[in-house]
């Protein structure tokens, strides 16, 4: 007898009202639209407002999920945010969004894996479902970047912006659902892409032995190489898992860290242009949110169908990665 698969019966999304242009940019930092749009693809992105937190985000992202899953929050097991950038460094932003959707029966946590946060989480959600310690679970991708990036920065302002997208799970079919999940770290490249927040090596006295610097710090260019071939390694490793090939995925949804990743790392799969949800022209790198936002927009848009193999794969500070395969 089949185990019974995890399937997303959910989704949802939300995107901050004000938009931040190109043209925007052009006057705030040594930048222009067309090195902009060139060099990454992006020609705006969302900016929470002012009294605008991520727990806010993730919590309408997350009522949208549940009202399209019809899962009232009360019958929740189980939310789990993946964020690096929290309403705070503690207590995690899950236990905030628990309690502004009332879902008093689930219990709640974070969890850290930057860009790749939301495949991290489909694999623990899966986890959780399929020992039966919980049934129904809320998955959010959410985050904040604009309140920790330097506006001064061109090498990373221009990427960055604000989202949430929310996913609900549960135990479906045999013929549907998550399929397998793929994820790979390499602690010793963190220098290549990191934000020192507030820890032990720069602590609130400011008495640490790192040097104090709030925004992200990013080398793009080796972060570029490292993570085409690791998105393409991640990708064939979940196709090859499941006996499959290019030619089966009907959508590929990656991150969006920027167009030039998203062209390359399809290119080297196989998997032709038609097949590649993106959005990063309109909403930027939202880190972990990018991949429920453009699952939810390509769900709702009708570019989903039941059936469907979407492959979904991640790369992000850590250096976190993988890959995920479901069956709509």
């Amino acid at each position: 007898m089949m185990m019974k698969r995890t399937c997303i019966t959910g989704t949802g999304s939300y995107l901050p009202e004000k938009i931040l242009t190109n043209a925007d940019l052009e006057k705030m930092v040594d930048t222009s639209d067309e090195w902009i749009t060139t060099r990454t693809g992006i020609r705006e992105r969302r900016i929470a407002a002012e009294g605008e937190h991520t727990s806010d985000l993730a919590t309408e992202a997350a009522r949208r999920a549940l009202t399209m899953a019809g899962v009232a929050p009360e019958e929740l097991d189980l939310i789990i945010v993946a964020t690096v950038t929290g309403d705070f460094s503690w207590p995690a932003t899950a236990c905030l969004v628990q309690h502004n959707l009332q879902a008093k029966r689930a219990f709640a946590f974070d969890i850290s894996a930057a860009c790749s946060g939301f495949l991290y989480g489909l694999s623990i959600a899966d986890s959780y479902l399929r020992a039966g310690t919980a049934k129904k679970v809320l998955l959010i991708g959410a985050e904040v970047f604009s309140r920790i990036v330097d506006w001064k920065d061109r090498g990373t302002c221009i990427l960055f912006g604000d989202g949430a997208g929310a996913a609900v799970l549960e135990t479906g079919g045999e013929d549907r659902g998550l399929l397998s999940c793929h994820l790979h770290t390499e602690g010793g490249c963190w220098p290549l892409l990191y934000q020192m927040g507030q820890g032990s090596r720069n602590p609130a006295d400011g008495g640490g032995c790192e040097p104090s610097n709030p925004f992200v710090q990013m080398q793009g260019n080796e972060v570029f190489k490292v993570a085409v071939r690791s998105l393409c390694e991640a990708g064939e490793e979940a196709l090859v898992a499941n006996k499959m090939a290019a030619a089966d995925v009907d959508l590929l949804i990656p991150h969006q860290a920027n167009r030039r990743i998203l062209e390359a790392t399809a290119k080297r799969l196989g998997i032709p242009p038609e097949r590649v949800v993106v959005n990063v022209d309109r909403v930027g790198n939202t880190s972990a949110a990018s991949i429920p936002i453009a699952l939810d927009e390509a769900h709702r848009s009708g570019r989903v169908k039941q059936g469907d193999v979407l492959l979904l794969n991640a790369f992000g500070g850590g250096f976190t990665w993988g890959a995920v395969l479901l069956r709509w």
